[in-house]
């Protein structure tokens, strides 16, 4: 099995290296990521400059770009041959929610599923992340499952890891994701040349945090692993827009 790893946080992050060494055992894994952090990048795809390609000592590739750009590159340019699977992470911090559309981590995972591959996006419930090592064991699981059991149809999973011992986990769950309230107002600063800047406010809490929830399973300390789709069409609306449009 060959794996594609990248992630949002840059080449150097722990949670990079963690995912890795758990992988390993498993796979042939080749790793692309971004040269620097470009958490909140979304799928953003690098159109107005070309990119270079380096490898760092340790034998990780690392990319002037987005994690996006990492993806993309990897399957359609750089590698010879078309990876197994992706994997994305481990993100310092959670992507529940609201965060899937900001995610530069999902971003990664997303970009192999729409290219045709299975893709799986990690992060650890913590800014503060300890146990990194719990994410890259329940990562091998997942991936170890995927072997032995394909799930039906191109895959796309969100999952995101309490961050505690492997001791203490509770177990998995299938979540839906949950809804963050609205974001913190901007922070407003004056930088040494006396200019105004601003700074993106924090995200706002869980809202929408219920039983069945991203949120939730993560609170119990079980992992959530979600199955997302890129399909944005409001169905719902569908008919009342075409009637309203005939107007």
């Amino acid at each position: 099995m060959r794996i594609l790893l990248s992630n949002d946080d840059g080449y150097f992050a722990p949670g990079l290296a963690a995912l890795y060494a758990a992988l390993s055992a498993l796979a042939d894994v080749t790793v692309v990521a971004p040269e620097r952090d470009k958490s909140g990048a979304s799928n953003s795809l690098t159109l107005d400059r070309p990119l270079s390609m380096r490898r760092a000592h340790n034998g990780f590739y690392f990319l002037n770009g987005t994690p996006t750009d990492c993806v993309h590159m990897a399957v359609t340019g750089m590698l010879d041959w078309v990876p197994d699977m992706v994997v994305s992470g481990i993100n310092h911090g959670s992507n529940m929610g609201d965060d899937t559309i900001y995610s530069g981590t999902v971003a990664a995972a997303t970009e192999g599923y729409l290219l045709g591959i299975p893709s799986i996006a990690v992060s650890i419930v913590a800014r503060d992340s300890k146990n990194f090592e719990t994410a890259g064991w329940v990562a091998a699981e997942l991936v170890k499952r995927h072997q032995q059991n394909k799930v039906s149809g191109p895959s796309l999973l969100n999952v995101n890891v309490p961050d505690v011992s492997r001791a203490e986990l509770q177990g998995f769950e299938v979540t839906r994701l949950g809804k963050r309230h609205k974001a913190e107002p901007a922070v407003k600063a004056i930088n040494p040349r006396g200019e105004t800047v601003y700074w993106v406010g924090a995200a706002g809490g869980a809202a929408d945090a219920g039983p069945g929830t991203d949120f939730y399973a993560t609170e119990q300390k079980r992992v959530s692993v979600t199955p997302l789709q890129i399909d944005l069409t409001n169905y719902q609306q569908m008919k009342s827009v075409a009637e309203w449009m005939a107007l």
